[in-house]
């Protein structure tokens, strides 16, 4: 257990509600609970003893069957005699629940966390950028000393040796782990003879020649391929504006390859030093959206981005102007429904979003390496869904640093909509 704090200290830390609970007055209890999703933790008498968490979509149905008796189902789990306070925390989602559940068990357990949750690290592939004749390999323990050179994470493992492949093919880096001292005398191996390999072991290519194509193929992983297909396209261009169309035919399809290879990489898997997105989910509160911002290797969140005096279209009603453009309109009290909307000041909503980001950003980045490991699995388990049951919409930094805010802003609206008018809900 983290530091001195004792299990109802921490629990008390993580949850918004609390109730004490006697088995004689069950009912009355339960009657004060929502039928909401909500992560709940019931925790003993005794301090040292371990609290049940759990995670629900009907909170008063769960601790029903949990802490009333039922003479139809005698062999169900009964957990009222040890019972004596009940912890609970509505929340929007799926993801919430998920990344809730997992601060408060890493906070009670640390290391065990990760067991408990079923949670294993992602696929990465890793640069090997420190030895002499950088290759690529693909890893579910990337470095934490050069988190640099860690790319990820992937879907599945699989996922990630197929663009290892398809890198390694179009940029002949060498399979072989071992540490070469290049020879005129080294036989070499069935990729060099393939001429799939550069074959720096046999001194086919000079060590600054190779280091420049491994420097390439780096450039590729880290801008998922916007590097290589930039000089492709102006190289291609100017065969074509110097009328050097074979040249220009071969370029071409040169780019129509890296184009290929780029879309096995999706838009997460990015160097982890630098790994950052912004996760909108459905919110628990009223009028509002719950954002989390994964950074430092760590999910932070929620903080919830009031919806008031957004005005909220229906996608379903065939009008998309609001997406586009949404609309900022100064709330109207009921009595006064009937009076026509004034927009608010230009600017309103971007102005609420720069405040929450801030919020966001200044989370503290010291956290465990459970928590990190926890948070970037869980991060991609929600990725990698079918968008069909994906719920919530993620958005990355520009290439400056800062953020789409218009672009989050159609989401927030895309996602308040989904609340208001049930649409895209979690199953």
């Amino acid at each position: 257990m983290n530091g001195q704090k004792t299990i109802h200290e921490i629990l008390e830390s993580h949850f918004g509600n609390a109730l004490d609970f006697e088995q004689h007055l069950a009912e009355p209890v339960l009657r004060q609970m929502p039928y909401a999703p909500a992560v709940f933790a019931l925790a003993g008498a005794d301090p040292k003893a371990q609290p049940y968490i759990g995670r629900t979509p009907n909170l008063r149905g769960r601790l029903g069957r949990l802490l009333v008796p039922s003479e139809r189902h005698p062999r169900r789990l009964h957990l009222a005699t040890l019972v004596r306070t009940i912890y609970w925390q509505p929340v929007g989602s799926d993801f919430e629940a998920l990344a809730l559940q997992f601060q408060l068990l890493e906070a009670l357990y640390e290391e065990d966390s990760l067991a408990r949750m079923h949670l294993r690290q992602p696929a990465f592939v890793r640069f090997h950028g420190g030895n002499r004749f950088p290759r690529l390999s693909v890893t579910h323990r990337p470095s934490g000393r050069d988190p640099q050179w860690n790319f990820g994470p992937f879907a599945s493992r699989s996922a990630a040796e197929r663009y290892v492949e398809e890198l390694d093919k179009f940029f002949a880096l060498r399979r072989c782990t071992e540490e070469l001292e290049p020879s005129s005398a080294h036989p070499g191996c069935v990729y060099s003879e393939m001429k799939m390999c550069l074959a720096p072991c046999n001194k086919s290519i000079q060590e600054v020649d190779y280091g420049a194509v491994a420097t390439s193929a780096e450039a590729f992983l880290r801008t998922r391929g916007a590097s290589k297909i930039k000089a492709l396209t102006e190289q291609r261009d100017a065969a074509s504006a110097a009328l050097e169309f074979e040249q220009a035919a071969l370029l071409h399809a040169q780019l129509q390859r890296v184009e290929g290879i780029r879309s096995l990489a999706p838009e997460l898997a990015q160097a982890m030093d630098g790994l950052t997105a912004l996760v909108l989910q459905p919110s628990a509160e009223p009028e509002s959206v719950a954002l989390f911002l994964f950074s430092a290797g760590c999910l932070h969140g929620p903080i919830h981005y009031s919806t008031v005096g957004m005005r909220i279209q229906n996608e379903n009603s065939g009008s998309s102007s609001l997406f586009s453009h949404p609309v900022a309109l100064e709330p109207v009290p009921e009595e006064a429904a009937h009076v026509e909307p004034v927009r608010l000041a230009k600017g309103v909503l971007e102005e609420r979003l720069t405040a929450v980001l801030a919020r966001l950003a200044e989370a503290q980045s010291n956290h465990s390496p459970a928590l990190q490991h926890g948070s970037l699995a869980l991060l991609k388990r929600w990725y990698y869904r079918p968008e069909v049951k994906r719920v919530g919409e993620v958005f990355f930094p520009e290439e400056d640093g800062s953020w789409p805010a218009k672009a989050i802003l159609r989401g927030i609206g895309r996602v308040a909509a989904r609340q208001i008018f049930g649409a895209g809900r979690e199953e």
